[in-house]
């Protein structure tokens, strides 16, 4: 298994810790991009363009966290090759990933519970992209907005 990416701000710092003994425990290997400690000052669109970068070169996954999920999800969609959702429940994670072959998935570290967060990055993780033709004839309309 290759390895997956997880990056947070200060807002999703603690959240990205607790995550990280998770997925040491499920034996998932990873790669944390940071931040690597708690920094107020610290600024989310340094953990998600390099997190995005590195998920699109790799052909990988990521997990990134920040107070609301918004911002890391708004940059690191900025990316070309980057799918990132936010997902609010349980079938939100499984179907970001079935129909549009998600790659990252933003969590947040303010209103998402880590119990939850861990049963959603199981689903992320573990569910494959359908690869019907209708999910692939979209992904390619997106594609065409990355030339």
């Amino acid at each position: 298994m290759k390895p997956i990416y997880i990056g947070a701000d200060h807002a999703g710092f603690h959240l990205k810790e607790k995550l990280k003994r998770w997925l040491e425990h499920k034996r998932v290997p990873y790669i944390d991009v940071g931040n690597k400690r708690l920094d107020p000052k610290d600024d989310y669109p340094d953990f998600a363009i390099p997190l995005a970068r590195k998920v699109v070169a790799e052909k990988s996954l990521g997990i990134l966290v920040c107070g609301s999920a918004q911002g890391m999800c708004i940059a690191a969609n900025k990316i070309k090759g980057a799918r990132a959702v936010i997902p609010y429940s349980l079938r939100e994670a499984r179907l970001s990933k079935e129909h549009n072959n998600a790659n990252i998935i933003c969590l947040s570290g303010w209103f998402t519970h880590a119990h939850k967060s861990k049963r959603m990055i199981e689903i992320f993780l573990t569910t494959p992209f359908t690869k019907e033709p209708r999910h692939l004839r979209r992904l390619e309309k997106i594609k065409r907005l990355e030339r």
